[in-house]
């Protein structure tokens, strides 16, 4: 009876560690109702072009008109950096031109898995 808990609990575990895992293709499901519409991945839009943003530096996108506050804050992109600018770019970075926020931790997650995975 108890090797057989212990093999339900794992198998629990195993589950919710893989249905917490971010998901690049709910991800892209998530950017495109989001995101899509001010960004592009390879142009700029009303946002900039967002294909290989991780290791980027936050307002080097060439052809986009980045506000000051994005410009001169620096941040390097990465999962940290990203999640904190899609909960709240306004805390991130105060004064910069994005409105939009994404509350929930797993749609933010999953968007960035999908930008990461178009890093390639």
């Amino acid at each position: 009876m108890k090797t057989f808990i212990v093999a339900i609990a794992s198998v629990f575990v195993v589950c919710v560690m893989a249905s917490s895992a971010p998901d690049a293709v709910r991800g892209k499901e998530a950017f495109e109702k989001r995101c899509g519409g001010c960004h592009g991945l390879d142009r700029t839009k009303e946002g900039p072009m967002l294909r290989k943003i991780f290791g980027r530096r936050s307002g080097s996108a060439a052809g986009f008109p980045y506000s000051d506050a994005v410009k001169n804050s620096r941040l390097i992109w990465d999962e940290q950096t990203l999640d904190k600018w899609l909960e709240d770019p306004e805390k991130l970075i105060p004064n910069n031109d994005m409105a939009t926020r994404v509350p929930d931790a797993t749609d933010r997650a999953n968007i960035i898995a999908y930008l990461k995975s178009l890093n390639v």
